[in-house]
């Protein structure tokens, strides 16, 4: 008994200088964020047991037992070793895809199907991006949400309220008009402005975005890295029914055949939009790949920026919100169709442009898919 006592006592003293020592490399050496995924239920304890206090959680997801934390390099390293954790990676920065100036909007079809009276009424769209200036008055804001802790409203870069005009700015004489105007706009803000933001809070809009029953999310935005806790939210919002349309990227092709498509449009799960001019040539700074689901137009889009402006700008992240757009006026025309079937649809009825790796199915046409 004396014996099993003592190898008891010795096995706690064994264990006690490797617990604390998490907990003391925490207080000294530089801590990055990471996002953790447990694999099964999420537990705050295992997380205390490697060092990381309440202070250290950043997020705390709740459709995926995913933690956004701070952590060291041996922290890091000590999680991605447990058989409990599936996931630990690094948080990754995510950048806007805008390069710089919308003739776009009948291009794609979407003044005639106005004019045949499908506006995108009652679909929700979240613009994931840097926010959305609610007081432009081409603009009508239904909610929103920040991962900064800020006012989504404010969009102190002007990218989120330039994609925001391409879907739906108003139909009201002033301005620019978008391309489903009745559609119910969401700011949901992960860049900040400077444009930069990151996988863990994109991760945090698409929840929101899951929470708050949207239809369509649109991300005008990515990184050259992926990540699968990234891709598991991309994922789920498609499996609960949310049509996830994003930036191919600008990072053109070398050579004509390398494949440069960003993340999270590269999912499987998301539409990858690439950019065209008006004369339905490639932009060449569109991003091109077997990843290419749809084009749209992505030169010279004129729309609405902060303080009642607008501003043309050139981007995959504008040609993006077309498509974005597009859906909502389908969807609103078609109310029956599950997301996957509205992909289908879209796919089915674009404009055939060319090659599949610079293009995809070609052109996006909304009236021709309401009419299909």
């Amino acid at each position: 008994m004396k014996k099993f006592l003592v190898l008891i006592t010795t096995l706690f003293l064994l264990m006690v200088p490797l617990q604390t020592s998490f907990a003391d490399e925490a207080k000294t050496q530089e801590k990055d964020e990471y996002l953790v995924q447990f694999d099964g239920p999420a537990k705050k304890g295992l997380l205390k047991a490697f060092g990381v206090q309440s202070q250290d959680i950043v997020h705390e997801f709740n459709q995926l037992p995913v933690y956004n934390v701070t952590l060291t390099e041996k922290q890091a390293k000590g999680l991605k070793n447990n058989p409990q954790i599936k996931h630990v990676e690094e948080n990754a920065e995510a950048q806007s895809f805008a390069q710089e100036a919308p003739w776009g909007i009948p291009h794609v079809q979407g003044t005639e199907a106005q004019n045949n009276g499908h506006t995108g009424e009652g679909v929700k769209v979240a613009i994931l991006d840097s926010g959305v200036d609610a007081s432009h008055e081409d603009l009508n804001v239904a909610g929103g949400y920040s991962v900064f802790g800020d006012s989504p409203y404010n969009d102190g870069n002007g990218h989120g309220t330039h994609v925001a005009g391409t879907v739906a700015a108003l139909d009201n004489n002033l301005g620019v008009v978008g391309v489903a105007p009745d559609a119910e706009v969401y700011a949901v803000k992960v860049l900040d402005s400077s444009g930069s933001g990151s996988y863990a809070g994109i991760a945090e809009g698409i929840e929101w975005a899951i929470n708050n029953d949207m239809n369509v999310i649109n991300m005008s935005l990515g990184g050259s890295v992926s990540s699968d806790v990234l891709k598991e939210f991309v994922d789920l919002a498609y499996q609960e029914g949310i049509l996830v349309v994003a930036a191919a990227g600008n990072s053109g092709t070398w050579l004509g055949w390398f494949d440069t498509v960003g993340y999270p449009a590269k999912y499987e799960s998301a539409m990858a939009v690439a950019a065209i001019d008006q004369s339905n040539n490639r932009a060449s700074f569109s991003s091109a790949g077997n990843a290419v689901e749809i084009s749209a137009p992505g030169v010279g889009v004129l729309s609405t920026v902060p303080g009642n402006s607008y501003d043309s700008y050139d981007g995959t992240s504008m040609a993006s919100p077309h498509v974005a757009g597009v859906a909502a006026q389908v969807w609103a025309a078609k109310p029956n169709l599950t997301n996957v079937e509205l992909r289908e649809l879209l796919n089915n009825t674009a404009e055939n442009l060319g090659s599949s790796f610079h293009y995809g199915n070609g052109l996006v046409q909304s009236f021709e898919a309401i009419s299909y």
